[in-house]
């Protein structure tokens, strides 16, 4: 037995919140319709507030609510102190932030501090303004290289596609200075090395902090910096693959989390902020963690695990290491509204690489939705019992596989133009959750009745309602249920969330781990495997009888 995270930890009740919170990832845009025009809004948020606090999370996560013309849906943003019109407006959600802390539950609003929309009014600004303008210091404005500045300024491609300079045409008419978007072209960088970009930031935490919000996403959390010069990078780069770019990771962005540091330790009630940091290894995430910056940070490395023994048991080793190693709890997640759902992923044996759609959404006619859902459940299991806090998207608690039959003509991701159409893109992880088994309102995603499954922003499969809250509310062996006990035992148990585990000897094809209170988790990702004498099973993925443990089966249990 070998134990890792063994310093000692306050009792649950002392704990910082966000150490081991449980935290619900809400896609605004298909969450719930309340005002029945396809698409999801705060007030569908408030109304299944009660669904939420029943399923036993601690927190809510919402992507992007800010006025934006949705070309990468909601991280084009347009204005940072407003919400959307089509989600409501800024009394709307106050009162959400209102409602979720009445039931107990803490909000974590997005922050896309690497990029604005081409329509915010600071990049207008620069376009409207001559080269060497302040308004253009805003932003990352080059002349292209060439005689007539023909080429862009370097060989940096968009994580989308395509380069990732987009050049302008100046107030006289001509062909003029070329600016960076890392993303989407209607996505430009700001130039981070600005001291009005960092007022400008501050300022907009201010404001949702002081509107109630305990904390922030922060999307793209590894960029903002640019390491000076600009220089080329080689040809072809992984870009989501967390090495190190001129473009990536750049110490700069440390002094920044510092300051924002700063401001949410001068508000009450343990505000706090968690990094979207594509870096690896876990060694480069623990740098954003250090005493005096963030929080919390996804681990990437955990959620691109494939359905194998040793890849999980490797990855939670690195990032227990090294995230303790600077006294930060890790997280964990297996989706979110970028990756493949870990239904299709854990079947089909995916990792997170791969730029077209056989790559990262593998052959359809392999998948096996029974044996993908039975996957998935075990390893929320696995997930939930490990020290730490975690991180559940919308629909993964009702196991939906992705959806993968939405229309091309009705494809929204930028990645699907900018990769010239071969990648689908990440639709198929955001299409509306199916409340309701009959198909009227989208499934009941939406208070409009006559809505159908086509008519949301995006199409619903036809047995989505297979998969809907109503099929598994009253079900004790549904997905959601399983969901909703995990948790239950989880707040019941100090044992679990922060805290230390220890390895147990198991057979090879079994993940085995114990946490304090005489607690034992088991993965079995092999031949049916029987489970220790004396063994008191809390909860299991999927029936277990005379304790014999099947395979891809994943089970919570204590040993008298």
């Amino acid at each position: 037995m070998t134990t890792i995270n063994t310093a000692p930890i306050p009792t649950r009740d002392k704990r910082l919140w966000w150490r081991d919170s449980v935290t619900y990832q809400i896609y605004i845009r298909s969450f719930a319709d309340a005002n029945g025009d396809g698409k999801g809004d705060v007030p569908g948020i408030v109304s299944q507030l009660p669904y939420l606090k029943k399923l036993g999370v601690d927190a809510i996560w919402i992507t992007p609510w800010y006025p934006s013309p949705q070309k990468d849906h909601g991280y084009d943003v347009a204005d940072f102190m407003d919400i959307e019109p089509d989600y409501g407006n800024l009394p709307d959600a106050k009162k959400l932030i209102d409602q979720t802390h009445k039931l107990g539950m803490r909000l974590l609003v997005d922050i896309v501090p690497n990029h604005c929309s081409d329509q915010h009014k600071w990049f207008q600004e620069a376009l409207a303004a001559k080269p060497g303008s302040k308004e253009r210091e805003r932003f990352i404005f080059k002349d292209g290289k060439g005689e007539n500045g023909d080429t862009p300024p370097n060989n940096w491609q968009a994580v989308f596609g395509g380069s990732a300079w987009q050049r302008v045409t100046e107030a006289d008419g001509k062909a003029g200075q070329w600016y960076l978007h890392l993303f989407a072209v209607e996505q430009p960088d700001f130039n981070w090395q600005n001291q009005e970009v960092k007022d400008y930031f501050e300022k907009v935490l201010k404001f949702w902090l002081d509107l109630g919000v305990d904390g922030f996403r922060i999307d793209v959390a590894h960029g903002m910096i640019k390491e000076a010069g600009f220089p080329d990078v080689p040809s072809d780069p992984k870009l989501l693959e967390g090495k190190p770019m001129p473009f990536w990771d750049q110490d700069g962005v440390h002094e920044i989390y510092k300051e924002w540091r700063k401001i949410l330790d001068s508000y009450p009630n343990d505000r706090m902020a968690v990094a979207e940091a594509w870096v690896h290894p876990a060694t480069r995430i623990a740098r954003y963690l250090r005493a005096g910056e963030l929080m919390n940070s996804f681990n990437f490395e955990f959620l691109g695990s494939k359905w194998d023994v040793n890849e999980f048991k490797n990855n939670i080793n690195k990032s227990i290491e090294a995230i303790g190693a600077v006294g930060a709890p890790s997280s964990w997640v297996f989706n979110n509204h970028d990756v493949v759902r870990s239904v299709d992923r854990f079947d089909l044996g995916l990792g997170l690489s791969g730029g077209t759609t056989l790559e990262r959404q593998g052959d359809v006619n392999k998948f096996n939705l029974k044996r993908g859902q039975q996957r998935a459940r075990a390893g929320a299991l696995l997930m939930l019992a490990l020290p730490g806090g975690a991180y559940i998207y919308q629909g993964e608690e009702l196991t939906l596989p992705e959806a993968r039959e939405i229309p091309e003509d009705r494809l929204s991701d930028p990645r699907w133009k900018m990769s010239d159409y071969k990648d689908r893109g990440r639709d198929g992880c955001r299409v509306p959750l199916p409340w309701r088994s009959n198909a009227a309102g989208a499934f009941g995603f939406s208070d409009n009745q006559k809505l159908t499954p086509n008519d949301s922003w995006l199409p619903q499969a036809g047995n989505w309602g297979d998969f809907s809250v109503e099929a598994q509310d009253t079900d004790p062996n549904s997905s959601l249920n399983l969901y909703r006990k995990a948790l239950e035992i989880r707040k019941s148990l100090s044992g679990l969330g922060d805290g230390p585990m220890s390895w147990v000897d198991a057979p090879e094809s079994v993940v085995a781990f114990s946490r304090p209170g005489n607690f034992y988790c088991y993965l079995n990702l092999g031949a049916d495997v029987k489970l220790p004498a004396g063994a008191k099973v809390l909860v299991s993925s999927e029936p277990i009888n005379d304790l014999v443990l099947p395979t891809d089966t994943a089970v919570w249990f204590t040993l008298n």
